[in-house]
Parts: C-alpha cells; sequence; structure tokens
C-alpha cells in the first residue's frame, strides 16, 4: 500500500488593524493513505480494556460490559498485545493475569473470554488506580501504539490532585477513549482523562450501545500507523502563544503540553494517528508593527520523531484597510463558538452542583444561545433536558427544578464534540 501522506493546511484572516496584536487561525492536518495493517500487530501494539466492576455495575451494567469487552476482543488481530484489566478502588489484570500482557490468538482469545465472563461486582471507585496499572502493562511491554477503553459508571472516589498527579504520569504513555455507562458517572471526569491522554469521551445511557461502541473504538486503534506524533511551532522574537487547541473531532487543550525543543520553538503531543482529519485552533500574541508589513507570526510543523512530516505558515499583516480586518475567518468563528459552548456547559453544570444557581443559569443560558447561533440541535436537546428556554435567542433559561443529573453530564461531555468546517472556495 502506499505511504501515509501528511498536509498541513492554514486557515485565518492574516490582516490586523495598526496596533493589532491577536492572531487566530485554525490548522488542518490530514493523513491519507496507509502503509498495511501491519504497523498495528505485533510488538507495535497493545489494547488494554479496563472495566468498572465496582458494586454499583451490578446486573445489566455489568453483562453489557462483559458483552462489550468480549466483542473488543474479537476485533484485536493475532499478534497484538492486550489485556481485560478490572477495576473497583484497586485493579487487577483478570487476562492474561501477573501483570503482563498476552499476544491476541485464537486460543487466547478464547481464554480472555472466559475470564471476562467470570468477573464479579465489589467495592467502590477509583479510577486512578485502574489507569496506574495500564500504564505499568503498557510500559512493561514496550509497544509503539498503545490504546486503552475505560469504562465507568460512577464518580471517581479519589482526591483531584491524586487523580491528576496520575493523569500526569500516564499522559505520553498510551491513548485513553473514556466512556460512561448507566446514570452515575461524571463528565469531569471522562474529559480529564481524554484531555491528559489525548482520547475520546463520551456517555452511554444505554448499556445495550456498548458492544458496538467497544468494536468501533477497536477498530479505530488498530488502524493507526503512527504513535506519539507532535505538533511543533516556531514563533518569532517577542510573541506569546496564548493558546494551542484540538478543536476537532474533540476538543482538547494542548496549551500546557507545551515541551520547548529550542529557541522559540515548542512542540505539542497530538497523539497516534491513522488515516484521518483533526483541526487546531491557535491564538498567537504578537508585537505590533507599522501598516503594510507582513511577518511571519508562525511555522507550523507536524512531526514524528526526526522526519516533518508537514508544514504550514501563520502570517500576520498589518493594513488600515478597514473591510480587511473586520473579516472573520469562517473556520476560527466556527470553533471560537464550539468552544465557548463547550465551556459554558462544563462551567454551568458544574455551577449548578456547586449550588451556585445565578451562575449555572448564565453559563447554560449562554450555551443556550450558542447552541441556537451555530445550529446545533443535539447540544440544544441536551440542554432542554436541564433546562427550560425562555428565549434562545437571548439565551434566556429557567433552571429546571427537577432534572435528571445525567442530562446534565451527557450535555456535557456530548459537547466536547465539534463538526468539522471545511473552506468554501472562496475562502
Amino acid at each position: 500500500m502506499s505511504t501515509p501522506q501528511v498536509t498541513v493546511e492554514t486557515h485565518q484572516n492574516e490582516f490586523l488593524p495598526a496596533g493589532g496584536r491577536t492572531v487566530d487561525a485554525v490548522v488542518t492536518v490530514t493523513q491519507t493513505g496507509a502503509v498495511s495493517a501491519a504497523p498495528a500487530r505485533g510488538a507495535a501494539a497493545a489494547e488494554v480494556v479496563m472495566i468498572d466492576v465496582s458494586a454499583s455495575m451490578s446486573g445489566a451494567k455489568l453483562r453489557a460490559a462483559k458483552e462489550a469487552a468480549i466483542a473488543a476482543l474479537g476485533v484485536i488481530p493475532d499478534g497484538v498485545a492486550f489485556a481485560i484489566v478490572a477495576g473497583d478502588t484497586e485493579a487487577w489484570t483478570v487476562y492474561p493475569g501477573r501483570s503482563r500482557l498476552a499476544t491476541s490468538s485464537p486460543a487466547n482469545r478464547a481464554e480472555a473470554r472466559l475470564a471476562v465472563q467470570r468477573l464479579r461486582t465489589r467495592g467502590g471507585t477509583t479510577i486512578g488506580a485502574w489507569l496506574t496499572l495500564a500504564a505499568d502493562l503498557f510500559r512493561r511491554h514496550g509497544a509503539t501504539i498503545n490504546h486503552a477503553i475505560l469504562l465507568t459508571d460512577g464518580a471517581n472516589g479519589e482526591s483531584e490532585k491524586s487523580f491528576d498527579r496520575v493523569l500526569e504520569r500516564c499522559a505520553g504513555l498510551f491513548v485513553c477513549d473514556s466512556r460512561g455507562v448507566g446514570d452515575g458517572w461524571v463528565a469531569r471526569d471522562l474529559i480529564k482523562i481524554a484531555e491528559h491522554l489525548l482520547g475520546t469521551a463520551s456517555g452511554i445511557t444505554d448499556p445495550g450501545e456498548l458492544a458496538a461502541d467497544f468494536v468501533a473504538m477497536t477498530r479505530t486503534a488498530m488502524g493507526k500507523t503512527r504513535a506519539d506524533v507532535r505538533l511543533r511551532l516556531w514563533t518569532p522574537a517577542g510573541a506569546t502563544i496564548r493558546f494551542v487547541k484540538q478543536v476537532h473531532p474533540e476538543i482538547i487543550d494542548l496549551t500546557g503540553r507545551r515541551r520547548d525543543t529550542g529557541a522559540r520553538v515548542g512542540e505539542y503531543p497530538i497523539g497516534a494517528w491513522g488515516a484521518e482529519s483533526r483541526d487546531y485552533h491557535l491564538n498567537i500574541d504578537l508585537e505590533p508593527h507599522p501598516v503594510g508589513q507582513e511577518v511571519l507570526a508562525a511555522r507550523v510543523s507536524v512531526v514524528h520523531g526526526d522526519d516533518v512530516l508537514g508544514q504550514s505558515l501563520v502570517r500576520a499583516v498589518w493594513t488600515d484597510d478597514l473591510s480587511s480586518t473586520t473579516t472573520i475567518n469562517r473556520q476560527v468563528a466556527h470553533y471560537t463558538n464550539e468552544t465557548e459552548l463547550a465551556d459554558a456547559i462544563l462551567e454551568g453544570t458544574a455551577a449548578q452542583k456547586a449550588g451556585d444557581l445565578d451562575r449555572a443559569t448564565l453559563k447554560l443560558g449562554r450555551a443556550v444561545q450558542l447552541a441556537a447561533e451555530s445550529g446545533r440541535e443535539d447540544t440544544a436537546k441536551l440542554l432542554a433536558k436541564v433546562v427550560d428556554v425562555v428565549d434562545e435567542r437571548t439565551g434566556t433559561v429557567r433552571l429546571r427544578k427537577v432534572a435528571a443529573s445525567i442530562d446534565a453530564e451527557m450535555a456535557a461531555v456530548a459537547s466536547r464534540k465539534t463538526q468539522q468546517v471545511r473552506p468554501r472556495p472562496a475562502d
């Protein structure tokens, strides 16, 4: 098959008014083609499935979790390393045991299925312990592409500081997709995992949908051909990078993950890649230049090891032409709204939990307004379960006196997924 090709495109309005400092750009990174399925085989790839077996998982949720794990086993190719981890307040390797990974084969997958069927519920929920064990398994095996699935139905019982320390230790070692099932999980826990471990976060209220989701996540992971890809940014003297965010397919703030690699050069981890396209929003503060002058605001490179896979430029041009400086780039406007929408929902639902009803009303009202403006009907429907909408145009809402807490969690986690917008021919 063909060698994977990477393209990097910049979407922006490069024109700034006299004295202007802020440059916004959306950078689209696309990988096409594939060498073969081989890079995700053998020692090159490893998969760990983490299943919550706390007491609240008993009944239909545990049965569905078992079915989902077994379904995921069915699509792990021969030669891929794998393990099944169970977790409550502790974590242990259900299969193959002895804190190691097995090599996928028909016989080993059959043994793993039997081990999964024997799972029973007990205890509470300490997600950090599960992630720590997964990290140890990946570290000992030494695969190139490491992927994990984490399923929980409840709130994490450890302190936020302890959880954050675990996530920092796991960051860069493996990608983790986090899932909540039922009605007791917390969106902020799942989002934290996705942000630190560069995965996806989602809530599933119907346990019957788990199996299809596990299969999809596993197949996607097995399609990755490059691990530890990074976004490298060079900026000129006097420039400050205010933020770097992945804005499609999910919102992940990468700003705090920068690693300086040279004079005015920093790298941001963007995880493992297959055939896919992602968008990144850059916001840069520049020293103003005279009207008519053009500068290079940033050089954006996608790198893998020592290889530069693709590159694009972000420009800044100072002008006194009002029509040029007031034009907002379509991609920048779209993702600015999407990010504000997601943040408003997360902040609003957190305020509601904390009893700050005025702030909750303000933030959730703004979310309703943004969802209406951007045509996010899916998000608007979820918000309508949390608030009574008086006027979506002005964001006037009333908090519902009786609302299922899961509706707020679903709205928060679903809003992190974005719709990609492509440039028009005239852009």
